[in-house]
């Protein structure tokens, strides 16, 4: 088991009522966000590379853009998949107990400790949407790919306080190990700070949601390397 990823809880009961977005749950989609540019390569081995392009900052959270690219298998059973796309693959469902190992790991940690990860869901089990979590949360965006590169949206909700945002990954199938890497948080402050609301009604609409997880966007960033 991983020091620092988790799996997900086993689900809350759904609620057959139609739930709004929040802004827990995904970036508004009526706000133009600031944007911290970013080449920034989270981990590389001779298999596979992972990086974030660009980051986007928004009132209340943060989206970000991770790319995988990685060389390909001997046949179609090793290719690797690390968004767990592929039907061939076991999917990662809540309440499984464990993350596939050909499953690409990532997390933020927050300056105060708070971390929130792409494996291990919601921090609170209570089917309320009305109210926020304590967070923070992860979800999973827009996504794709093929058996060479995929790509992968993931929101950030709250926004960081000021200090340090780890930008953690794993990747045992690629041999990939738990990997850090540290950018100061002010940046996404200051993207935040330079967003634009363009309709101030549209960025949490009405409509029902999944929050479960997948099957499964330069500055200088500081690499540390953690043990498994």
């Amino acid at each position: 088991m991983s020091e620092f990823f988790e799996p997900p809880p086993p689900p809350p009961e759904r609620d057959p009522r139609e739930r709004r977005v929040r802004p827990w749950m995904q970036a508004p989609l009526g706000t133009v966000p600031g944007v911290v540019p970013l080449e920034l390569v989270l981990a590389q081995t001779g298999r596979a590379a992972v990086f974030i392009t660009h980051l986007a900052g928004y009132p209340e959270g943060f989206q970000f853009e991770l790319v995988a690219i990685a060389a390909a298998g001997d046949d179609q059973e090793t290719v690797l998949d690390p968004m767990l796309f592929g039907l061939h693959r076991r999917r990662l469902r809540p309440g499984d107990g464990d993350i596939p190992e050909d499953m690409l790991r990532i997390g933020v940690q927050f300056s105060d400790g708070r971390k929130a990860t792409n494996t291990s869901g919601f921090p609170e089990r209570r089917p309320d949407y009305e109210n926020p979590p304590e967070g923070p949360v992860m979800h999973s965006g827009d996504g794709g790919g093929h058996e060479h590169r995929w790509h992968q949206s993931l929101w950030v909700w709250p926004l960081p306080p000021p200090g340090p945002l780890a930008l953690v990954c794993q990747w045992p199938a690629a041999g990939i190990p738990l990997t850090r890497h540290e950018l100061d948080a002010q940046l996404i402050l200051d993207a935040a700070a330079r967003a634009q609301v363009v309709f101030p009604d549209s960025p949490h609409p009405g409509g029902t949601i999944s929050t479960s997880i997948h099957s499964i966007e330069t500055p200088q960033a500081r690499p540390t390397r953690s043990p498994d």
